[in-house]
């Protein structure tokens, strides 16, 4: 049986789907979790989805949890901070999800020594797929380190990284999805040019990115080794590479994780 507790501070999409995995992955039971949310929708939802208790006090969640997720947007942190910081103590483990906002100025919102870690995950958490990046602060020990990788990767994949990179995982992974919505949605138009149903096409241009990105991690082939290997001599696929090619897609999507991994830097 789990004995960690675990607290919201904020009970949003992300902060719910998060709750559902380690739920899940039987890292906490629902009676080891709270959230907090000044949303009454968002504590409904939080609690009609994880079966936990959600309250409109952080306070409440503070004293009821051993180890705090702040999920509240990053223009809303520094006033919960100065909220919770007198409750915070020794045996808090702080996990700060909110994007942009760096561990120094985490750390200066709380007791000296108290653990801090700062995490960048994404929405496919929602499915159980997220790609997660984390950093420990200076008082964090390694195992929590090696709890937050439990409990992240229980949705998806998790990696530590320095702080330092954080922004460019912002631009990455955390920005990703939007990229790879937007590749789908393009494909899927381009299948319905080509004579297909709208469904049929969105659900083969879905399953051809999850497919493609299930062999990359799979197999550890390089993704261009790959791509060359659909590209037969003289074929349909050598053809559409051109073209994208011709249309600049790769220079696009370079420069579209350099500008977004940028905006996280300013920021900060």
């Amino acid at each position: 049986m789990s004995t960690l507790r675990i607290g919201f501070l904020g009970a949003g999409k992300m902060a719910t789907a998060l709750a559902r995995g380690f739920i899940g992955a039987g890292l906490v039971t629902p009676a080891g979790l709270s959230s907090s949310d000044p949303v009454p929708g968002a504590r409904e939802a939080f609690a009609r989805s994880t079966g936990a208790r959600s309250t409109p006090s952080n306070a409440e969640v503070v004293d009821a949890a051993d180890i705090l997720f702040v999920s509240v947007k990053p223009a809303q942190v520094a006033a919960l901070m100065a909220e919770i910081s007198p409750k915070i103590t020794p045996a808090h483990l702080v996990v700060s999800i909110a994007a942009g906002v760096p561990l120094a100025k985490l750390e200066a919102a709380v007791p000296g020594g108290t653990r801090v870690i700062r995490v960048m995950p994404n929405t496919p958490a929602l499915v159980g797929a997220s790609a997660s990046a984390y950093a420990t602060g200076r008082s964090a020990t390694r195992e929590d380190g090696l709890l937050a990788q439990r409990l992240l990767g229980s949705v998806g994949l998790a990696i530590e990284v320095p702080e330092k990179l954080l922004d460019a995982v912002t631009g990455l992974s955390g920005s990703g999805p939007a990229y790879a919505f937007l590749m789908i949605e393009a494909m899927a138009d381009g299948g319905v040019a080509a004579g297909l149903p709208r469904y049929t096409a969105q659900r083969l241009a879905a399953q051809t990115l999850l497919g493609a990105a299930k062999m990359v991690l799979e197999t550890g082939e390089h993704p261009g080794a790959l791509k060359d290997a659909v590209c037969s001599p003289g074929g349909t696929t050598i053809e559409a590479v051109h073209e994208l090619e011709k249309a600049g897609l790769r220079a696009a999507l370079i420069t579209a994780v350099r500008a977004a991994a940028d905006k996280a830097r300013k920021m900060a």
